[in-house]
């Protein structure tokens, strides 16, 4: 049998760079401060939420972001809701020394795995962390 994911937490912040704050706090929350994933889901969530207001409509007037974690047994799913990039996905980036475009792949490096899923005109980045 399949057990359902549970939602521990969610929160909407406005698309302003203090909400990467904001989240990291809210993140910090949901877990034990000693829980082995605790330090990679806020880093991943960190990420991800800068990444929407930096890069996609959340970040414009009125924007806003969405950070959702839920669990699973063993694991954890962290979604990251933005208003959308105009078509454009999250990708990795070649690393080009260059002081931007290193997110998704810090995301890359402490997530289980990652991905996208497109939810009308936003989109949805998600991250799992265990053994889920």
């Amino acid at each position: 049998m399949t057990e359902e994911a549970v939602v521990l937490g969610e929160i909407t912040l406005p698309g302003m760079r203090s909400s990467v704050a904001h989240a990291r706090a809210f993140l910090r929350e949901l877990l034990p401060c000693d829980h082995p994933a605790l330090d990679d889901l806020v880093t991943v969530g960190s990420e991800t939420v800068c990444n929407a207001v930096t890069h996609t409509a959340s970040g414009q007037a009125a924007g806003r972001v969405t950070v959702v974690l839920l669990a699973r047994g063993g694991a954890y799913r962290l979604e990251v809701t933005d208003d959308g990039a105009g078509g454009s996905r999250p990708r990795l980036e070649a690393e080009d020394g260059g002081e931007s475009g290193r997110g998704m792949r810090i995301v890359d490096a402490l997530a289980r795995r990652w991905g996208y899923r497109e939810d009308g005109a936003r989109t949805v980045v998600w991250a799992e962390f265990g053994n889920g």
